[in-house]
């Protein structure tokens, strides 16, 4: 039995993934969670540390382990402390704010260039698609390159966390590619009223 075999079948026992949420400050990666959690996207504060939200899916056998890591600049060298045995990256983009984008590219390439994250799915939310002037998914895919990733599978979706457009089928999307790498089978596709939240954790960052 090949070591890939023995991993698959150890995960395939806990049926469980690992989904990192990273992106720029602002970019909407919490008020995607808490659409997700059927929680009220009107108020959110920014994020100065971490937050942990555990998702039952009842309709399909995994159980999503989320972390939502604050993106500002003095919070960005914290996001290492959380690469390690994470299955997916859901990159949050603020498709209305054109200033950051390069810094947008240039932090996300510096992520997949970590070790701990090689064969991660990539999935890329281009979110505020709801708001007066936001770039379209073409412009997005080229002012980050992403034709331009072959370390990663990846995916963008156009979304809003306010409208939840996309929201639950750009999950899908990731979890069914990580169920193909990792599981012996895919999953089936997430009904958003569906999912269920045992337990948040919100704490402070981790030392570096």
């Amino acid at each position: 039995m090949g070591l890939l075999t023995i991993i698959r079948k150890n995960r395939l026992k806990a049926q469980e993934m690992r989904i990192l949420f990273l992106g720029l400050d602002n970019a909407g990666k919490t008020t995607i969670l808490k659409y997700i959690s059927h929680e009220d996207t009107s108020a959110t504060s920014p994020t100065l540390g971490f937050n942990i939200k555990t998702l039952a899916l009842p309709s399909s056998p995994y159980t999503l382990n989320i972390w939502d890591v604050g993106g500002q600049r003095t919070l960005r060298p914290y996001w290492r402390n959380y690469f390690e045995q994470t299955d997916a990256v859901v990159w949050v983009v603020d498709s209305a704010d054109r200033m950051r984008m390069q810094d947008c590219k240039e932090e996300l390439r510096g992520l997949l260039s970590e070790d701990r994250l090689a064969g991660a799915s990539l999935l890329v939310f281009a979110n505020k698609q709801d708001l007066p002037g936001a770039l379209n998914i073409s412009e997005i895919i080229a002012s980050l390159d992403l034709n331009g990733i072959k370390s990663h599978h990846w995916k963008i979706f156009p979304c809003s966390a306010m409208t939840g457009a996309n929201v639950f089928e750009g999950l899908d999307w990731v979890v069914s590619d990580v169920a193909g790498r990792l599981y012996y089978y895919s999953s089936t596709s997430l009904d958003s009223s569906s999912v269920s939240r045992p337990h948040d954790i919100n704490t402070s960052p981790a030392p570096v």
